[in-house]
């Protein structure tokens, strides 16, 4: 993440891979392009943040792997959720909506 981004909730970014791919496997740099995308610039994911995502992901059972060849003719490895990811993803999102509107409501709150 840049230095914009890196001080995103614990556990944020993997819940923007979990997303991301709950539209469509997708490669490592595929899944950095669509979060940049998804959030108009506001996140860059680097690497060095994105690949130690995708192992912790994988051995938690959430994400499975498989090698593919890429829209550019190169061969790249490709990640889609598993059942567990997808409930995982859900969960996750309620409990983050939950989080938000708490802290909209301290926000909203006269100084």
């Amino acid at each position: 993440m840049t230095d914009a981004s890196a001080t995103l909730v614990q556990g944020t970014l993997d819940m923007l891979i979990l997303k991301t791919l709950a539209l469509e496997p997708l490669h490592g740099w595929g899944i950095s392009q669509r979060i940049q995308q998804l959030s108009h610039g506001v996140f860059e994911v680097n690497p060095g943040s994105l690949f130690p995502a995708f192992r912790r992901l994988e051995r938690a059972g959430l994400l499975e792997c498989e090698w593919r060849t890429s829209e550019n003719n190169r061969r790249a490895k490709y990640y889609s959720l598993t059942k567990a990811g997808r409930q995982k993803l859900k969960s996750e999102t309620k409990e983050w909506e939950r989080q938000v509107a708490a802290i909209a409501r301290i926000l909203q709150t006269a100084s």
